[in-house]
């Protein structure tokens, strides 16, 4: 793409809804902000359950843990609303006309792809380790489908911003290479000299020649002048 830097076009250029929508970074956004819907919605709506009949006191499903669920909550909505923020940060990227600004960007999306990932992975790894220890009862039997959907989703999500993380460093590495194929071609010193051209042998080709332009063939004996004679 002519004028492309961090993997859009020039700043100000028109942007295309349908092809927006279409780029897999923005069906990945969209696809980890459901799942976040997902598991931060499944905690909060079934995750927490009467211990009994007798006690009206809500725990939470995962062996009774509320760290577990308060856990899960946090990140879904961390990731919830950083999926917002990036979001719209891909919807204007092309508008931004700095390149230390895109990359900044570009690094901030990297960084938090990469810190919602391990984010995930202590989720999942917290969720069902709690959910293998929790002992059933008709209170945990009834809010059971929730907590393995949010174990669940909770794996998917690691996936999803794994892969965020990489499209992010793919177009950092882009826009690296691109700064570099720049530098290459001017010089850095602004007092340096500009190349010369190039010097050829020496030797003209006689293929190539031509004459001057308005030369005349001259007589060696003009008309009308006699040699005299001594």
């Amino acid at each position: 793409m002519e004028g492309a830097s961090f993997g859009a076009g020039r700043a100000g250029g028109a942007i295309d809804p349908v092809d927006f929508l279409k780029q897999p970074q923005t069906i990945l956004r969209v696809t980890t902000w459901i799942f976040s819907i997902v598991v931060f919605g499944s905690i909060v709506n079934e995750c927490y359950v009467n211990k009994d009949s007798q006690n009206p006191e809500l725990l939470c499903i995962f062996n009774e843990n509320e760290s577990a669920c308060s856990y899960g909550i946090a990140v879904g909505i961390i990731a919830f609303f950083g999926c917002i923020f990036f979001f719209v940060v891909d919807l204007y990227f092309q508008q931004i006309s700095s390149v230390k600004d895109r990359k900044r960007a570009v690094l901030l999306d990297l960084g938090f792809s990469g810190f919602l990932s391990f984010l995930w992975f202590v989720a999942f790894c917290f969720l069902a380790n709690q959910w293998q220890w929790t002992t059933m009862s008709k209170g945990v039997s009834q809010g059971a489908d929730a907590a393995r959907a949010a174990i669940t989703f909770s794996f998917f999500s690691i996936i999803v911003w794994v892969a965020l993380a990489v499209k992010a460093l793919q177009r950092y590495r882009l826009g690296t290479d691109m700064s570099l194929f720049a530098t290459d071609q001017f010089a850095t010193d602004p007092n340096a000299a500009y190349p010369g051209y190039p010097t050829g042998s020496g030797i003209e080709s006689t293929e190539t020649y031509q004459s001057p332009p308005f030369t005349e063939t001259l007589d060696a004996n003009p008309k009308g002048y006699q040699v005299p004679a001594y």
